[in-house]
């Protein structure tokens, strides 16, 4: 979905080097994906990358054709979005948060680098102040922020190394969702997933192959791969997701 709506992580693309030229020719960054796991030589660097890159997707962010087509498409059945996004842009566009379970955390909450504790914090408000007041990649000092427990440093809520707080709450809350429609009708849409990305696609195709009444349908451009376990009961669509969703909530009506 992310790729849909113009935001690559792994290309150095136009849209990189309009953003983080300046940051790749000092630092060597290749892409936003680099970016985000490197090792910046200060807390005013990091952080400056960071509300750069927050302000710039979600700060600024508008829905687009894609999430509308999407709502369309969904209409008034209950779901449940499984996501390994990070930009929050499902929940900007109307979707329940209580019913997101983004896999690999989110761009908009922050925790600490040493995991002291388990909990996350809200930074968008401190985002914005930090890209109002970058200057040459850095922030100033005073806006840095720390770990209200230990005061150590802290660290966007992705899942980067091992000291990632898991999304708990929201695996049980999928849970439940999933035990609620146990043997029910279930249409499982996969949008945009790559074979390589396995940590969202090898379960729904389990929850697929176990659920009797499931209908497991995957778009992707170039790259549909459905295994012979659940091929009577998928369909695969093959072309620009963004076209497919706008076609399909059209027919919906």
């Amino acid at each position: 979905m992310s790729i849909t709506e113009g935001l690559h992580l792994f290309a150095d693309n136009q849209a990189f080097e309009e953003l983080f030229g300046d940051l790749k020719q000092k630092y060597g960054i290749q892409c936003i994906l680099q970016g985000m796991g490197a090792r910046w030589p200060s807390e005013e660097e990091k952080w400056g990358f960071w509300s750069r890159l927050v302000h710039h997707y979600c700060g600024e962010y508008q829905e687009s054709r894609v999430m509308t087509d999407l709502k369309k498409l969904i209409g008034k059945k209950d779901y449940f979005v499984i996501t390994s996004n990070g930009e929050c842009h499902f929940e900007m566009c109307g979707f329940a948060p209580e019913k997101i379970c983004e896999v690999e955390g989110n761009w908009l909450t922050m925790q600490c680098a040493a995991r002291c504790h388990e909990k996350v914090y809200p930074w968008a408000d401190l985002a914005e102040k930090m890209a109002e007041t970058e200057r040459k990649g850095k922030i100033p000092s005073e806006l840095i922020p720390h770990c209200p427990v230990c005061g150590g440093s802290m660290q966007v809520h992705m899942e980067m190394d091992r000291n990632f707080i898991p999304e708990t709450e929201s695996q049980k809350r999928l849970e439940a969702f999933l035990e609620q429609y146990h043997e029910k009708k279930l249409a499982i849409l996969e949008l945009g997933i790559g074979w390589r990305n396995q940590l969202i696609k090898a379960p729904l195709m389990r929850l697929a192959a176990r659920e009797p009444q499931a209908v497991y349908v995957t778009v992707n451009l170039g790259e549909i791969f459905i295994p012979d376990e659940i091929r009577d009961k998928s369909y695969g669509l093959d072309g620009d997701l963004a076209e497919i969703l706008h076609m399909l909530a059209k027919e919906r009506g």
